[in-house]
Protein backbone atom coordinates (compact mmCIF):
# COMPACT_ATOMS: atom_id res chain seq x y z
CA UNK A 1 0.00 0.00 0.00
CA UNK A 2 1.66 3.33 -1.01
CA UNK A 3 3.11 5.84 1.70
CA UNK A 4 0.37 8.89 1.36
CA UNK A 5 2.08 11.01 4.18
CA UNK A 6 3.73 13.33 1.44
CA UNK A 7 0.21 13.30 -0.30
CA UNK A 8 -1.64 14.93 3.40
CA UNK A 9 1.62 17.06 4.10
CA UNK A 10 0.90 18.64 0.34
CA UNK A 11 -2.85 19.43 1.10
CA UNK A 12 -1.96 21.00 4.80
CA UNK A 13 0.79 22.63 3.54
CA UNK A 14 -1.37 24.46 0.40
CA UNK A 15 -4.07 25.39 3.14
CA UNK A 16 -1.58 27.10 5.55
CA UNK A 17 -0.60 28.95 2.66
CA UNK A 18 -3.84 30.07 2.12
CA UNK A 19 -5.04 30.84 5.41
CA UNK A 20 -2.00 32.63 6.49
CA UNK A 21 -0.74 34.55 2.87
CA UNK A 22 -4.06 34.06 0.66
CA UNK A 23 -2.69 32.72 -1.75
CA UNK A 24 -4.68 29.76 -3.28
CA UNK A 25 -2.85 27.22 -4.64
CA UNK A 26 -5.53 24.09 -3.25
CA UNK A 27 -6.72 23.96 -7.00
CA UNK A 28 -3.39 23.76 -9.08
CA UNK A 29 -2.35 20.23 -10.52
CA UNK A 30 -1.47 18.19 -7.72
CA UNK A 31 1.19 15.99 -9.58
CA UNK A 32 3.15 19.14 -11.07
CA UNK A 33 2.94 21.14 -7.44
CA UNK A 34 4.20 18.21 -6.02
CA UNK A 35 7.31 17.92 -7.33
CA UNK A 36 7.95 21.67 -6.97
CA UNK A 37 7.26 21.57 -3.65
CA UNK A 38 9.66 18.38 -3.59
CA UNK A 39 12.37 20.40 -5.23
CA UNK A 40 11.65 23.27 -2.86
CA UNK A 41 12.34 21.29 0.41
CA UNK A 42 15.43 20.14 -0.99
CA UNK A 43 16.37 23.80 -1.72
CA UNK A 44 15.50 24.67 1.67
CA UNK A 45 17.21 22.33 3.75
CA UNK A 46 13.96 21.08 5.07
CA UNK A 47 13.71 17.30 6.08
CA UNK A 48 9.87 17.34 4.87
CA UNK A 49 6.70 19.15 3.59
CA UNK A 50 6.23 19.54 7.09
CA UNK A 51 9.05 21.27 8.31
CA UNK A 52 8.62 23.53 5.10
CA UNK A 53 4.92 24.47 6.37
CA UNK A 54 6.73 25.11 9.95
CA UNK A 55 8.63 27.59 7.72
CA UNK A 56 7.01 29.58 5.78
CA UNK A 57 3.75 30.25 8.59
CA UNK A 58 6.69 31.74 10.83
CA UNK A 59 8.67 33.83 8.26
CA UNK A 60 6.95 35.11 5.70
CA UNK A 61 10.37 36.02 4.08
CA UNK A 62 10.68 32.30 3.39
CA UNK A 63 7.34 32.18 2.01
CA UNK A 64 8.12 34.65 -0.70
CA UNK A 65 10.84 32.54 -1.38
CA UNK A 66 8.92 29.70 -1.64
CA UNK A 67 6.37 30.88 -3.96
CA UNK A 68 9.12 31.60 -6.91
CA UNK A 69 9.28 27.89 -7.02
CA UNK A 70 5.41 27.46 -6.85
CA UNK A 71 4.68 29.86 -9.42
CA UNK A 72 5.83 29.30 -12.84
CA UNK A 73 8.04 32.41 -14.65
CA UNK A 74 9.90 30.48 -17.20
CA UNK A 75 9.11 32.73 -20.60
CA UNK A 76 10.71 34.03 -23.95
CA UNK A 77 10.05 36.93 -26.22
CA UNK A 78 7.59 36.06 -29.05
CA UNK A 79 7.81 32.52 -27.65
CA UNK A 80 6.01 30.19 -30.11
CA UNK A 81 6.31 32.73 -32.75
CA UNK A 82 3.53 31.23 -34.56
CA UNK A 83 1.27 32.56 -31.89
CA UNK A 84 1.93 35.74 -32.72
CA UNK A 85 1.80 35.44 -36.63
CA UNK A 86 -1.86 34.58 -36.15
CA UNK A 87 -2.46 36.74 -33.88
CA UNK A 88 -1.12 39.69 -36.38
CA UNK A 89 -2.93 37.95 -39.41
CA UNK A 90 -6.18 36.71 -38.10
CA UNK A 91 -6.92 39.43 -35.10
CA UNK A 92 -5.05 42.49 -35.29
CA UNK A 93 -7.60 43.55 -38.78
CA UNK A 94 -10.48 42.96 -36.61
CA UNK A 95 -9.35 44.91 -33.30
CA UNK A 96 -8.32 47.67 -36.23
CA UNK A 97 -12.15 48.13 -35.97
CA UNK A 98 -12.10 49.45 -32.64
CA UNK A 99 -11.44 53.06 -32.06
CA UNK A 100 -9.93 51.64 -28.73
CA UNK A 101 -8.60 48.44 -27.20
CA UNK A 102 -8.04 46.84 -23.97
CA UNK A 103 -6.11 43.55 -23.87
CA UNK A 104 -5.30 41.56 -20.70
CA UNK A 105 -1.98 39.22 -19.98
CA UNK A 106 -3.58 36.95 -17.46
CA UNK A 107 -0.35 34.96 -15.87
CA UNK A 108 2.18 37.24 -17.44
CA UNK A 109 4.86 36.20 -15.24
CA UNK A 110 8.06 38.29 -16.21
CA UNK A 111 6.81 40.70 -18.96
CA UNK A 112 8.31 39.30 -21.96
CA UNK A 113 4.54 38.16 -23.74
CA UNK A 114 3.70 41.82 -22.88
CA UNK A 115 6.52 43.47 -24.58
CA UNK A 116 6.12 41.13 -27.33
CA UNK A 117 2.36 42.03 -28.30
CA UNK A 118 2.92 45.71 -27.46
CA UNK A 119 5.92 45.54 -29.96
CA UNK A 120 2.84 44.01 -32.43
CA UNK A 121 0.04 46.51 -31.69
CA UNK A 122 3.00 49.28 -32.04
CA UNK A 123 3.99 47.57 -35.58
CA UNK A 124 0.07 47.38 -36.53
CA UNK A 125 -0.43 50.87 -35.18
CA UNK A 126 -2.59 50.03 -32.54
CA UNK A 127 -0.76 50.15 -29.66
CA UNK A 128 -1.35 54.07 -29.05
CA UNK A 129 -4.74 53.17 -28.30
CA UNK A 130 -4.91 49.81 -26.55
CA UNK A 131 -4.82 49.43 -23.17
CA UNK A 132 -2.95 46.54 -21.76
CA UNK A 133 -3.70 44.76 -18.34
CA UNK A 134 -0.73 42.35 -17.07
CA UNK A 135 -1.51 40.06 -14.23
CA UNK A 136 0.29 37.64 -12.22
CA UNK A 137 0.14 36.30 -8.88
CA UNK A 138 3.80 36.39 -8.40
CA UNK A 139 5.28 40.17 -7.16
CA UNK A 140 8.84 39.58 -8.20
CA UNK A 141 7.40 38.93 -11.50
CA UNK A 142 5.66 41.78 -11.60
CA UNK A 143 8.87 43.93 -10.78
CA UNK A 144 10.85 42.65 -13.63
CA UNK A 145 7.99 42.66 -16.01
CA UNK A 146 7.72 46.87 -14.79
CA UNK A 147 11.45 47.31 -15.27
CA UNK A 148 11.75 45.80 -19.12
CA UNK A 149 15.19 44.31 -18.70
CA UNK A 150 16.16 40.93 -20.09
CA UNK A 151 19.40 39.41 -20.79
CA UNK A 152 21.69 39.87 -23.50
CA UNK A 153 22.26 36.44 -23.73
CA UNK A 154 18.60 35.60 -24.47
CA UNK A 155 18.59 38.29 -27.55
CA UNK A 156 19.46 35.85 -30.57
CA UNK A 157 16.76 33.52 -30.14
CA UNK A 158 14.50 36.45 -29.37
CA UNK A 159 15.08 38.28 -32.71
CA UNK A 160 14.70 34.65 -34.56
CA UNK A 161 11.00 34.07 -33.09
CA UNK A 162 9.87 38.25 -33.51
CA UNK A 163 11.39 37.73 -37.62
CA UNK A 164 9.18 34.26 -37.74
CA UNK A 165 6.14 36.12 -35.77
CA UNK A 166 5.96 38.43 -38.65
CA UNK A 167 8.12 41.28 -37.26
CA UNK A 168 8.38 44.61 -39.35
CA UNK A 169 11.73 45.48 -38.43
CA UNK A 170 14.06 44.47 -36.23
CA UNK A 171 14.14 43.55 -32.46
CA UNK A 172 17.00 45.76 -31.67
CA UNK A 173 15.05 48.67 -32.64
CA UNK A 174 13.36 48.10 -29.48
CA UNK A 175 16.05 47.63 -26.70
CA UNK A 176 18.90 49.51 -25.54
CA UNK A 177 22.09 46.76 -24.61
CA UNK A 178 24.34 47.72 -21.69
CA UNK A 179 26.71 44.91 -20.35
CA UNK A 180 24.37 41.99 -19.68
CA UNK A 181 21.19 43.42 -19.60
CA UNK A 182 18.65 44.91 -22.74
CA UNK A 183 16.21 47.35 -21.41
CA UNK A 184 13.28 47.57 -23.68
CA UNK A 185 11.81 51.15 -25.00
CA UNK A 186 9.69 52.30 -21.96
CA UNK A 187 6.75 53.18 -24.89
CA UNK A 188 5.71 50.06 -24.79
CA UNK A 189 4.60 49.84 -20.63
CA UNK A 190 2.94 53.36 -21.13
CA UNK A 191 0.05 52.10 -21.72
CA UNK A 192 0.29 48.63 -19.50
CA UNK A 193 -1.29 48.61 -16.12
CA UNK A 194 0.49 45.64 -14.26
CA UNK A 195 -1.56 44.26 -11.40
CA UNK A 196 -1.77 41.61 -8.35
CA UNK A 197 -4.14 39.17 -10.12
CA UNK A 198 -5.39 35.52 -8.94
CA UNK A 199 -7.41 33.79 -11.38
CA UNK A 200 -8.14 31.17 -8.76
CA UNK A 201 -9.71 33.78 -5.78
CA UNK A 202 -9.90 36.97 -7.62
CA UNK A 203 -12.77 38.49 -10.14
CA UNK A 204 -13.11 40.33 -13.62
CA UNK A 205 -12.10 43.97 -13.60
CA UNK A 206 -12.48 45.49 -17.08
CA UNK A 207 -13.94 44.49 -20.32
CA UNK A 208 -11.63 43.56 -22.94
CA UNK A 209 -11.14 43.07 -26.67
CA UNK A 210 -8.45 40.17 -26.50
CA UNK A 211 -7.34 38.32 -23.32
CA UNK A 212 -3.74 35.74 -23.56
CA UNK A 213 -3.63 33.55 -21.45
CA UNK A 214 -0.89 30.68 -22.52
CA UNK A 215 0.72 27.75 -20.32
CA UNK A 216 -1.09 28.96 -17.53
CA UNK A 217 -3.86 26.69 -17.31
CA UNK A 218 -2.01 23.28 -17.63
CA UNK A 219 -0.86 23.77 -14.22
CA UNK A 220 -4.73 24.27 -12.69
CA UNK A 221 -7.16 21.00 -12.36
CA UNK A 222 -10.15 20.88 -14.33
CA UNK A 223 -11.98 22.97 -11.72
CA UNK A 224 -10.04 25.82 -11.58
CA UNK A 225 -9.55 26.19 -15.52
CA UNK A 226 -13.30 25.79 -16.17
CA UNK A 227 -13.42 28.67 -13.19
CA UNK A 228 -10.22 30.98 -15.06
CA UNK A 229 -12.31 30.28 -18.81
CA UNK A 230 -15.00 31.84 -16.97
CA UNK A 231 -13.46 34.94 -16.30
CA UNK A 232 -12.38 35.02 -19.44
CA UNK A 233 -15.32 34.66 -20.86
CA UNK A 234 -17.07 37.26 -18.58
CA UNK A 235 -13.97 39.93 -19.29
CA UNK A 236 -14.52 39.43 -23.37
CA UNK A 237 -16.56 41.56 -25.09
CA UNK A 238 -19.18 40.35 -28.11
CA UNK A 239 -16.80 38.75 -30.10
CA UNK A 240 -13.96 38.96 -28.52
CA UNK A 241 -10.59 36.85 -28.73
CA UNK A 242 -8.97 34.29 -26.57
CA UNK A 243 -5.71 33.24 -26.90
CA UNK A 244 -4.38 29.71 -24.87
CA UNK A 245 -1.02 27.89 -24.57
CA UNK A 246 -0.08 25.09 -27.02
CA UNK A 247 -1.25 22.43 -25.00
CA UNK A 248 -4.33 23.84 -24.19
CA UNK A 249 -7.61 23.28 -25.22
CA UNK A 250 -11.55 24.50 -24.30
CA UNK A 251 -12.85 21.47 -25.27
CA UNK A 252 -13.22 19.55 -22.20
CA UNK A 253 -14.12 22.81 -20.27
CA UNK A 254 -18.05 24.03 -19.57
CA UNK A 255 -17.15 26.89 -22.20
CA UNK A 256 -16.38 24.64 -25.00
CA UNK A 257 -19.51 25.90 -26.56
CA UNK A 258 -19.29 29.89 -26.03
CA UNK A 259 -16.15 30.10 -28.17
CA UNK A 260 -15.78 29.69 -31.78
CA UNK A 261 -12.24 28.26 -33.38
CA UNK A 262 -10.17 31.12 -34.70
CA UNK A 263 -7.14 28.96 -35.51
CA UNK A 264 -7.00 26.04 -33.77
CA UNK A 265 -3.20 25.27 -34.43
CA UNK A 266 -2.34 28.40 -32.29
CA UNK A 267 -5.35 27.85 -29.82
CA UNK A 268 -7.24 31.46 -30.57
CA UNK A 269 -11.04 31.32 -30.51
CA UNK A 270 -13.57 33.59 -30.10
CA UNK A 271 -16.15 34.69 -27.91
CA UNK A 272 -19.40 34.02 -29.51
Amino acid sequence: MPDRSQDIELRLLIEAIYLKYSYDFRDYSGTSLKRRVLHATKLFECRSISALQERILHDPHAFHELLQYLTISVSELFRDPSYFLALRQEVVPVLQTYPSLRLWVAGCSTGEEVHSLAILLHEEGLLERTLIYATDINPRSLEQAQRGIYAVEDLAQASENYRAAGGKGSLSDYYTAAYDGALFDKMLRANVTFADHSLATDSVFSETHLVSCRNVLIYFNRQLQNRAIGLFHESLCHRGFLGLGSKESLDFTDFASEFEVVNRRERVFRKR
